[in-house]
């Protein structure tokens, strides 16, 4: 009876672990070109100035709550505000 105990928490682990590994590596082929794609926007984002500052523009512009604008742009990093005009409420 006790070895079948501790089968049971050795086969939960051994599962878990094949399902963590299994999420770092998309077998799907749509899967891994849009890994591929977020990759590549995100080094644009952080070596491109002017595209960062084009898609906060676009993305927290017309946010008109000014803590939520707020939040948009530092889901930019880098804190600074995107080199626009925003409406006011």
């Amino acid at each position: 009876m006790t070895k079948r105990l501790l089968f049971v928490p050795a086969a939960l682990m051994l599962t878990s672990v094949g399902y963590a590994s299994a999420q770092t590596m998309p077998s799907d082929p749509t899967a891994a070109a849009n890994v591929r794609q977020s990759q590549r926007y995100e080094q644009v984002l952080s070596s491109n100035p002017s595209f960062r500052a084009k898609r906060m523009r676009e993305e927290c512009g017309p946010i008109t709550d000014a803590e939520l604008h707020a939040s948009c742009v530092a889901s930019f990093g880098g804190g600074a505000p995107p080199p626009s005009t925003r409406r006011q409420q």
